[in-house]
Parts: structure tokens; C-alpha cells; sequence
């Protein structure tokens, strides 16, 4: 069985985080290789269909980029926006994006305006971009927003085991199955074999929601790795079947829990956060503490009262739904 092996130091456990926010390329990369292979099976085929049948014109040049399905690395780049992305993949090192050409390529002869790409032409270029941004209007504009809204329950997901597991518990957390062990993270069955050290540049995990297997993994010398995990519901998310974000948080946290995020956008003492909710003292004070042990709420004492306010990683989990 193929196994993945993510190779950490003690610093690299401190510089392993959670992507903010998804990745709208990463994202797109990770829908097209769903696309154009087999992953998922017979599940995945009426939405394979849709996809390829609704593609553009404009998109072709990308089937050009992954050959026999082997994308070239600098495609695989983090951005909130389309355009961020896009800059990253422009600032590649054209010595990179020779290797990589030449790479998944192979003997095999490349397509004219590949040749244009290789030799650092702006025509070639532009034409990537314009494929990227028909390709993104076409398969993920339209449940982007559930896009966003799966990947803040995921980050909340992660930041409640960290919070209270620790590092390696989340990231087991991610691939079930798999193992941290001397400072290895095994990933049984991911294909193919490989081993990635990080030697002090640390992990950036990412989750995507249009992948059904994993990981996938980047890993540019000089910079930090990014594994790139399936999650989410099973299938990829459509626009007719929206997921309302705050019932996903509030699965997570609980109804209260979440009401006691919003609250305490504003300072409350005990008392008047019970009030609030509607809830015993003990009972708010539990929800606060539980917040508190989260890293999303903080706690002071003056005497004998006590108040509680949000913090800046409770403010992110909690988004627009907590101000």
C-alpha cells in the first residue's frame, strides 16, 4: 500500500496552520483533475458530465497544462482572489516553469503555445490566465459561496481540535486512518508513495471540496509544503443545494454556544451573557469557559465580577454571523 510521509521537525509543528480562507486555483486544480479522471467513481459521473459538457472554449488550454494528468507544479498556488493566484503562478522562476514543462512532458511533443509558455512568452501567459478565469466562471463561481461556507466549518473543525488535542491530533483528525508517529505523519493509501521533509519550512493544510481522494501535496523548495485534503459532504457542492454556514458552525459548536460567540462581540459579565441567553449563570459561565479553552473567548476578573470578550481567532471562526 502507498503511504505518505510528511516529515516534521519541532518547527514545523509551530509553523503548521490552517489556510484562512480556500484557495480559488488550488480549488479549481483540485475540481479539474476530479473532472478529467475517474476519481469518485459512478457517483461522481453526473457531475462529471456537467462540467465537461458546460466548459468553455476558453478552458481547452488547460487540458494542454496536464498532460496524462500530470499538472505542473507551479499551478498548484494559494490566493483568495483569481488574480492573486494567477500573480503567484506568474511570479514562477522561469527556470521552474521549464522544468516543469519539460517534466510532464516528457519526449512527448507539447503543443505550440506550450512551446510559447516555455520560453517565457506574455501570449502564452495570457492565454493560461484567460483559461483559468473561464474555467473558474464555469465550474466554481456559482457555489463559491458554499465553497466559502464549507471551508469556515472545516477551520472551525480544526481550531476546536487544536485547541484542545494539539497539532497532531488535528491532522490525524484530517485523514482518518492515519498515524503521527516520531514525527512522521503516515497517510496510508496515498498515492503515490512519497516522502516530504520539511525540514523547518512548515504545512500549510488546505481542505478541498471537489476532490473525493488525497492528498494532494505541494512542495516548492524554499517555501512551506501545502497538503491539500479532501472534506466536506462526499460530493462536490452544487448551487441548487446550498449550505447555510451558521447551521454549520452552529453544528459544531452548538445553538447556544454559537448565540454566546455572537454575544460576546461586546463584552458581557457572567450574569448578563446568562440573561442574554436565557441560561442559568453556571450554564453561561460553562459556555464561556468551553469558548475560552477554544482560544475564542478571554476572560478578566475585577473583584468579583468577571467578563468575557471574544478574541480574534473566535471574531474568524465566528465571521459575519458573530458581529
Amino acid at each position: 500500500m502507498p503511504v505518505l510521509r510528511v516529515h516534521f521537525t519541532a518547527e514545523d509543528f509551530a509553523r503548521t496552520r490552517f489556510a484562512g480562507r480556500p484557495a480559488p486555483l488550488q480549488e479549481l486544480h483540485a475540481a479539474m483533475t476530479t473532472a478529467t479522471t475517474r476519481s469518485g467513481g459512478p457517483l461522481f459521473a453526473p457531475w462529471r458530465g456537467r462540467v465537461l459538457r458546460s466548459l468553455p472554449a476558453a478552458s481547452s488550454p488547460l487540458a494542454d497544462l496536464v498532460p496524462a494528468g500530470r499538472p505542473p507544479s507551479f499551478l498548484d498556488v494559494l490566493g483568495d482572489t483569481v488574480d492573486d493566484g494567477f500573480e503567484h503562478i506568474r511570479a514562477t522562476s522561469p527556470v521552474l516553469v521549464r522544468s516543469e514543462l519539460e517534466r510532464v512532458y516528457g519526449a512527448a511533443p507539447a503543443p505550440r503555445w506550450i512551446r510559447g509558455l516555455h520560453a517565457g512568452d506574455e501570449t502564452a501567459w495570457h492565454t493560461v490566465r484567460r483559461a483559468q478565469q473561464a474555467t473558474y466562471e464555469t465550474v466554481l463561481a456559482p457555489v463559491w459561496s458554499v465553497v466559502q461556507d464549507l471551508h469556515r466549518e472545516e477551520f472551525t473543525r480544526y481550531a476546536l481540535t487544536v485547541a484542545e488535542h494539539g497539532v497532531a491530533a488535528a491532522l490525524t483528525g484530517l485523514a482518518p486512518g492515519s498515524r503521527v508517529h516520531e514525527g512522521v505523519w503516515e497517510w496510508p493509501g496515498a498515492a503515490p508513495a512519497r516522502d516530504v521533509r520539511l525540514d523547518g519550512r512548515g504545512l500549510v493544510v488546505l481542505p478541498t471540496f471537489h476532490h473525493p481522494a488525497g492528498p494532494l501535496v505541494q512542495d516548492v523548495p524554499g517555501h512551506p509544503a501545502v497538503l491539500t485534503y479532501p472534506a466536506g459532504p462526499g460530493l462536490p457542492p452544487t448551487a441548487q443545494d446550498p449550505v447555510v454556514a451558521a447551521e454549520a458552525l452552529a453544528a459544531v459548536l452548538g445553538r447556544t454556544r454559537l448565540d454566546a460567540l455572537r454575544l460576546l462581540a461586546e463584552p458581557h459579565t457572567t450574569t448578563s451573557l446568562a440573561l442574554a441567553l436565557h441560561v442559568s449563570n453556571a450554564t453561561a459561565s460553562s459556555h464561556a469557559a468551553a469558548l475560552r479553552s477554544a482560544g475564542m473567548a478571554t476572560t478578566t476578573r475585577a473583584g468579583r465580577s468577571v467578563t468575557h470578550r471574544r478574541t480574534a481567532l473566535g471574531t474568524l471562526v465566528a465571521g459575519a454571523w458573530a458581529r
